[in-house]
């Protein structure tokens, strides 16, 4: 098993991407964004190729050196930053996700508003791990490493997932459902969930 867990860059951009995007290729919340599974398989990288660029400029990207186990981290000050919406970054989102544009600003919009107020905390964007390495202990280890940030700082870390079984594993890595929402009226159930600093 890989142990060694370290701060991924751009050279590890396109491995990163391909973990992410089939990690999250039958995540609720991307199925409702892209109800047509051809679609989600064409945008998914899309957006996944954005999100690892944004965590690399905003963040802070954990994983193995392989990108076996990839994790996407807001520190405090950027937890609820949001990219300025201009003309032109309009145009790339719309390019970028099509119709679903609509649907991915509703869900990042209510993400927001159930995160808990404020910056002194860690934000767990996202968790992945390749499907040929899940059932390994990959994730727990990669997410542990984060969280080594948070108590380091002694600030507590927060997370959202709409898948529920995933709720069992955070809760083993010590975080409780703080919030239990839905993005809309036929959209995915939402878990957010926060984990107190041990320090």
């Amino acid at each position: 098993m890989d142990k060694a867990i370290i701060e991924l860059g751009q050279e590890h951009r396109q491995k990163a991407v391909h973990t992410l995007s089939m990690a999250f290729a039958h995540d609720p919340a991307m199925a409702w964004m892209f109800p047509d599974s051809v679609v989600r398989a064409r945008r998914l990288p899309l957006l996944m190729d954005w999100m690892f660029v944004d965590h690399l400029r905003h963040g802070m990207v954990l994983g193995t050196p392989g990108c076996e186990a990839v994790t996407l981290w807001r520190p405090p000050g950027t937890v609820h930053d949001h990219t300025a919406l201009t003309p032109l970054s309009a145009l790339r989102f719309v390019r970028m996700l099509g119709t679903a544009v609509l649907r991915a600003d509703r869900i990042d919009r209510r993400i927001g508003h159930h995160l808990p107020a404020g910056e002194q905390q860690f934000y767990l964007r996202m968790a992945a791990v390749r499907a040929d390495r899940q059932g390994q202990g990959l994730g727990g280890l990669v997410i542990r490493a984060g969280l080594e940030h948070s108590d380091k700082a002694g600030l507590p870390a927060v997370l959202e997932t709409a898948t529920q079984s995933n709720v069992g594993l955070y809760r083993a890595l010590g975080f409780d459902v703080i919030s239990n929402w839905k993005v809309a009226r036929d959209g995915p159930q939402f878990w957010t969930m926060q984990r107190a600093s041990t320090r």
